[in-house]
């Protein structure tokens, strides 16, 4: 399998290479992707736990956290704790989006992502943004986020 590289012409060059089984798994894994800021904006708990593979692996904050089910990870992340610490509530966590994300590597059941999320106010004020890297996987049938790593708090 080939890598993929940050310049154009060999993304290009690349995408012309890959096999029709790694395309698709990009494009349900992107699915997912868009899946994954859906729910996490809509603040339902249960469509963001579904939208992940278990056992599920966040490093953040100098902390590795392994999530079993789904039940455990819906227990254990309150999604309106996203707020940056001392801010005043009308500045405080509304939404967040994508700023970037680009495939780093894929396969026919995986696909790693280089993503750029940016958390907003309720006035669209950027509060903050935190490079990741997400691998996307194929399990039992279901495309969903196995592992995350972020500088996210």
């Amino acid at each position: 399998m080939f890598p993929r590289s940050a310049r154009p012409g060999v993304l290009i060059f690349l995408s012309v290479l890959l096999p029709a089984a790694d395309r698709q798994a990009e494009m349900h894994a992107r699915k997912v992707m868009d899946d994954f800021i859906a729910a996490f904006n809509s603040r339902d708990a249960r469509a963001w736990a579904a939208t992940l593979n278990y056992p599920h692996v966040r490093l953040a904050s100098n902390n590795v956290r392994v999530y079993a089910t789904a039940d455990e990870y819906i227990r254990d992340n309150d999604i309106e704790k996203r707020d940056a610490p001392g801010l005043p509530l009308e500045r405080s966590w509304h939404h967040s989006r994508r700023k970037s994300i680009k495939v780093i590597q894929s396969g026919p059941e995986k696909v790693h992502f280089a993503v750029v999320f940016v958390r907003y106010d309720v006035n669209n004020k950027e509060i903050s943004r935190f490079a990741s890297l997400y691998m996307v996987t194929l399990q039992n049938g279901h495309w969903g986020v196995q592992a995350r790593s972020s500088f996210a708090p």
